[in-house]
């Protein structure tokens, strides 16, 4: 096959593009130009999208003995990911920006473009697993490694997607996958993994929002008011500096009657007010979610199933059953609760190791709680 391996500039899609070349495929490396300023980007090891990396990516590629090209996709990540990320935040709502780079970057204008070229397939370093089901159809499924694992964040891949990826990793612990780079000779052998939002140059996500934002933001400050009194507990500087479960930054001006701790609760955007109270309050266990994204063939309309739910990208699994209330509305029912789940987040859907699908989270409550 004639195989696009994408390379971040990390050890594990380095890893990855040898492998699938070690396999006798026809490899080409691209790395992502995401930013027309990659300064403006997270800097040095922490990062993903830097002209560190883009070097580290070709170095890897001289090693591995294949083609290597760099790919500008930095308005389309702009436009997809950034706004995107800037106008979920801006209504209120929290969403996973990497779950939506691989949906509408890695593998929708990456494979796009690839499959025009005359490509069969994209590889990546992402940890998951391919399987094919008895009726040829294509599975997406966890990795080995459940500490690296990455399939809630490729839960949005189709079928289609899923027919046309590579994911040389998901059958490896990531330390031997470090020890396989060193034997190889690759620099990147001990680069330490990106983490936070790459494009969030100094990780601090309220002030990037509200310098981002600007005059578009929803407010510049309002209330923090107690759920369960109705009292003012104090003031905030914007909305878009809070999510749901958050504790931290709340500076409230005066405590609780009850004297417990308070996180917030609920973000009203264009009032400005932030809800506040106890941990227990954060506890739901139905969540209404749209936007659908199913793996394989979309489960049967208004028919519940049981399976479980993954809330968060390293969160725990929660044991669930799940509607299809139509196309765009799927309801669940958690028969594990769970606690700050926000709007904007990803539900995604397992059946065991295999990935169902997933939907964005539209609302969340809890069955016996006082309206």
């Amino acid at each position: 096959m004639k195989v696009v391996a994408a390379m971040s500039g990390g050890v594990d899609s380095a890893v990855a593009a040898a492998r699938v070349h070690d396999a006798g495929h026809d490899v080409t490396g691209i790395h992502l130009a995401l930013s027309r300023n990659p300064a403006s980007y997270r800097s040095g090891a922490r990062g993903c999208c830097t002209i560190e990396d883009a070097n580290d990516a070709r170095r890897a590629a001289d090693v591995i003995g294949i083609p290597f090209y760099v790919w500008d996709l930095s308005e389309r990540f702009h436009q997809d990911v950034v706004e995107d990320f800037v106008d979920e935040y801006a209504a209120g709502r929290t969403p996973n920006p990497c779950l939506r780079c691989n949906e509408r970057i890695k593998f929708a204008a990456v494979l796009d473009r690839s499959l025009a070229l005359g490509f069969d397939a994209v590889a990546t370093g992402h940890y998951a697993r391919i399987g094919h089901a008895g009726d040829g159809s294509v599975e997406l499924h966890r990795a080995v490694d459940a500490g690296k694992d990455q399939s809630y964040v490729l839960g949005v891949l189709t079928q289609h997607q899923l027919a046309h990826s590579l994911f040389p990793l998901g059958d490896t612990p990531k330390p031997q996958v470090r020890v396989e780079a060193a034997e190889r000779g690759l620099l990147v052998a001990d680069k330490p993994d990106s983490h936070d939002i790459c494009f969030v140059a100094d990780g601090d996500n309220a002030g990037w929002l509200r310098e981002r934002l600007g005059e578009r933001a929803p407010n510049d400050g309002g209330a923090i008011v107690d759920a369960e009194s109705g009292a003012e507990l104090g003031r905030h500087d914007g909305t878009v500096g809070f999510t749901i479960g958050q504790r931290r930054g709340l500076r409230l001006g005066r405590p609780a009657a009850d004297g417990k701790p308070r996180f917030v609760l609920d973000i009203e955007p264009v009032s400005g007010t932030l809800t506040v109270g106890p941990r227990d309050a954060l506890t739901v266990d139905r969540i209404t979610a749209d936007r659908p994204r199913w793996c394989g063939d979309a489960p049967a309309a208004d028919q519940q199933f049981e399976a479980t739910v993954q809330l968060r990208a390293h969160g725990t699994e929660h044991r669930a059953g799940v509607r299809l209330a139509d196309d765009e509305l799927v309801e669940i029912e958690l028969h594990d609760p769970a606690q700050g789940i926000a709007p904007g987040q990803a539900a995604v859907i397992y059946d065991g190791r295999r990935v169902v699908g997933s939907a964005t989270i539209v609302s969340t409550a809890r069955v016996g709680a006082p309206a």
